[in-house]
């Protein structure tokens, strides 16, 4: 992700990238329970922030992602 990428703001190549967590809706906010996984790209010029579905990028099934999540894959 990191060379690839060119901010659509400010065009820097100089990016940040994380994996956040996050929750979903009804019984997983309720019990806090972070089901979903997404790919945070910063740029460190500007700060602009695109968030991906690392399912789609990484070409992995959904049973994957749940295997991911639970292990830190």
């Amino acid at each position: 992700m990191r060379a690839r990428f060119v901010c659509c703001k400010c065009k820097s190549k100089n990016a940040r990238v994380k994996r956040i967590s996050t929750t979903g809706d009804g019984f997983s906010r309720l019990m806090n329970f972070q089901n979903n996984v997404f790919l945070v790209v910063s740029c460190c010029n500007c700060g602009y922030v695109e968030l991906y579905d690392p399912v789609i990028l990484e070409n992995k099934s959904d049973r994957w992602a749940i295997f991911d999540l639970l292990f830190g894959n």
